[in-house]
């Protein structure tokens, strides 16, 4: 996941505890209007923990507020990508939010590559930026510790993420926890850039959820991720129905047979309940009320029920929307537009305040004359 979501009247009421980089709630910059942005990077099947740690919230937070979201493909390239998989990728990660209730009558979604304002302001932020700013951020280490010849883009990314807040002036921005530092380098070179050139941009808020995530099925002492390298160790909204049920009943849980919550003694059992709460919408005393006499066995195919029938819709309306490449394309295709809207006026302004603005002089307008003759 790339950023997270949203203040506590948007956020399901199941989510008990929002945390931010301040105890309170901060209110927007009163020069700002209140803009949220988030992105997604299209690597991998989405799996229940992304659903329920942001794209429900999305979809809450469209009926609500200006969201803005992103399938980040530049950030995707950090690491090698197949091309062709890549773009199957940006498609399936089209489908799968439209699949989830995105509406792009209420929100704009684009791909990030499309729109090149974005790597035109990372760089103007990446002169500002020093190497030592971005030496003392985590992810860097966590990602390279792996590679023999690490790429500059994995070094660079975070400057990357600041450009995509701040090309559409974002005052809140989903996140992580472990995003927490990236968007606090975007605060710093939001204020940099303000100091430098005059009042540009706003200090973007994180919004972070307090809630407790969805964990792996095969340790539950992990949060579910894409990237774990055992498939069963998640459940992918694209999972047919045998395989959410074997994946739920090959879940690691204990020798205790009855079920109790209580994730620091039985994180396993206890991460069933959560997950069974979460789609269901009942509280976790009512689901142990309703249980009360089951075996952990009997449980899991109950779980299992309850994913199966909420998946099943989702996992059909995308293999339908993967039939129709060119409905996504569209669907892309306008809100790129709309995206470049936004940051054309942005770069438009930020051009201006550094002097680097066309210049409509009569050189400028011979080399554009010559450029249509060549054209032609």
């Amino acid at each position: 996941m790339f950023f997270i979501n949203r203040l506590p009247i948007v956020l399901t009421r199941k989510l008990k505890s929002i945390r931010m980089m301040s105890t309170k709630l901060k209110k927007s910059d009163p020069s700002f209007p209140t803009k949220y942005f988030s992105g997604i990077q299209p690597t991998g099947d989405i799996h229940l923990g992304n659903y329920l740690g942001a794209i429900k919230q999305w979809v809450d937070l469209q009926n609500k507020e200006d969201l803005i979201l992103s399938v980040v493909d530049l950030h995707a390239i950090t690491l090698p990508q197949d091309p062709k998989e890549l773009y199957q990728n940006i498609l399936r990660m089209t489908a799968t939010l439209l699949a989830c209730g995105v509406d792009t009558s209420k929100l704009i979604l684009f791909q990030q590559s499309q729109v090149y304002q974005h790597t035109e302001l990372a760089w103007i932020f990446s002169c500002i930026c020093t190497m030592a700013r971005l030496a003392h951020l985590p992810q860097f280490k966590e990602k390279s510790a792996t590679l023999k010849d690490v790429p500059l883009g994995l070094y660079i990314y975070p400057v990357l993420q600041a450009a995509d807040i701040m090309l559409y002036k974002a005052t809140h921005v989903p996140v992580g926890d472990d995003q927490l530092q990236h968007l606090e380098l975007s605060q710093d070179l939001a204020r940099m850039f303000n100091r430098r050139y005059g009042l540009t941009f706003p200090s973007p808020h994180a919004i972070v959820t307090g809630t407790s995530k969805i964990k792996s099925l095969r340790n539950p002492s992990k949060k579910m991720s894409k990237s774990d390298p055992d498939a069963k160790s998640r459940i992918c909204l694209t999972d047919s129905a045998d395989e959410i049920a074997r994946k739920i009943r090959k879940s690691v849980t204990d020798c205790t047979s009855a079920i109790t919550f209580d994730p620091d003694e039985r994180p396993g059992v206890s991460n069933l309940v959560m997950m069974h709460s979460s789609l269901s919408g009942k509280t976790v005393e009512v689901i142990l009320k309703e249980v009360e006499g089951m075996d952990t066995l009997q449980y899991k195919s109950l779980v299992a029920d309850c994913v199966i029938s909420f998946i099943s819709p989702i996992s059909q309306r995308i293999k339908e929307l993967m039939e129709e490449p060119q409905y996504l394309r569209n669907v892309l295709d306008v809100g790129t537009s709309r995206a470049m809207e936004i940051a054309s006026c942005t770069m438009e302004e930020v051009r201006g305040k550094m002097g680097i603005q066309l210049l409509h002089t009569e050189a400028h307008e011979l080399a554009t004359s010559n450029r249509s003759m060549y054209k032609m």
